[in-house]
């Protein structure tokens, strides 16, 4: 494999991008760097980004491409995906929106049992994909693949975080499912490489009044939050929390740097089930998400409708401090 850890223009990212485009960039910046690299998705490239430019299609008769056309068979092309992976000297992803996963997992489940590195690239991950209503909008769909014994699920807040989940993904020796954004997210100047630890800290706060944490296009929001408490004398502890497979991996002592067990006043924030995590926040904390299906409205409208937004973080971490026997 390349050494895409210090590849400076493999982390060169800035601005305002979806997830889903900085992960079309990280995979035609990998296709260059490696030859090996192969695959394509359920016919939804332009909307997943997942076609290496200048690499050619696999046609009938013609194989020299590295693009797949797998048409609209999500199950199929999982399993097909597993099969090049079985036979070894190329390394294979393969792609769809996240809601459709479902029609795929019993072939990304073999994937985990035979510990096959299949990469899975899933968008469209949450409410952002607005109007197109709650048959196209993943709830459950994390919870359900962080279930999933064997598969690292790694879900990006930028560009920086996208590149560290690639390079993850190629040191595996199972699955990874990349969950990425349809709406645009920026650039954060915290980002790095330590999210390839699946937790991190963003923002230090020597003794922490509140940790605050989030996945992906959440993360965002609660800077904002932080920011916000910070200017009430708040002393807030931010953690960007890509992987929980990642970050349970790590030792004890890594994990208490990032999660002192002494704060007990815990928020979490994140675009599906609040199920997962509660590990994290214990029964002392509180998680902002959807326990509901969706509807059809703008991104930005849901948002604010399911309280995904600084100012109700805010406020939600004022009930947390505000109430006793949380210290």
């Amino acid at each position: 494999l390349p050494d895409l850890l210090n590849d400076g223009e493999f982390w060169q990212f800035e601005g305002k991008a979806a997830t889903r485009a900085t992960s079309g960039v990280c995979l035609n910046r990998l296709s260059d760097r490696l030859p090996g690299l192969i695959g394509g998705s359920a016919d939804l490239a332009p909307s997943t980004k997942t076609e290496m430019k200048d690499k050619g299609w696999i046609k009938p008769g013609d194989y020299a491409g590295r693009n797949i056309h797998f048409g609209v068979r999500e199950f199929a092309m999982a399993a097909a995906s597993n099969g090049i992976a079985l036979h070894g000297g190329l390394r294979v992803f393969c792609s769809t929106f996240f809601v459709f996963s479902d029609y795929l997992k019993a072939s990304l489940r073999l994937s985990a049992i035979m510990k096959l590195p299949v990469i899975y690239v899933f968008t469209h991950d949450s409410i952002g994909v607005g109007e197109d209503g709650p048959t196209h909008e993943p709830i459950e769909h994390l919870a359900a693949l962080r279930a999933t014994p064997g598969v690292t699920v790694f879900r990006p807040a930028d560009g920086k975080e996208t590149a560290a989940g690639y390079i993850t993904a190629l040191q595996q020796d199972g699955p990874t499912c990349l969950v990425l954004s349809r709406q645009n997210l920026p650039t954060l100047a915290e980002t790095g490489p330590d999210a390839m630890k699946g937790g991190y800290v963003l923002r230090h706060a020597g003794q922490p009044d509140l940790i605050l944490m989030a996945s992906g296009s959440e993360v965002e929001i609660i800077m904002a939050a932080a920011d916000r408490l910070a200017d009430q004398g708040i002393a807030v502890q931010v953690v960007s929390m890509p992987s929980f497979e990642l970050f349970e991996a790590q030792t004890d002592e890594y994990k208490e740097q990032v999660l002192p067990r002494t704060v007990r006043r815990r928020l979490a924030v994140e675009a599906g089930s609040t199920q997962p995590w509660y590990r994290y926040t214990g029964l002392d904390g509180h998680v902002i998400g959807l326990d509901q299906f969706g509807a059809s409205a703008p991104g930005e409208t849901l948002y604010q409708q399911y309280g995904l937004t600084a100012e109700h973080v805010v406020d939600q971490a004022g009930r947390l401090l505000s109430s006793p026997d949380k210290a």
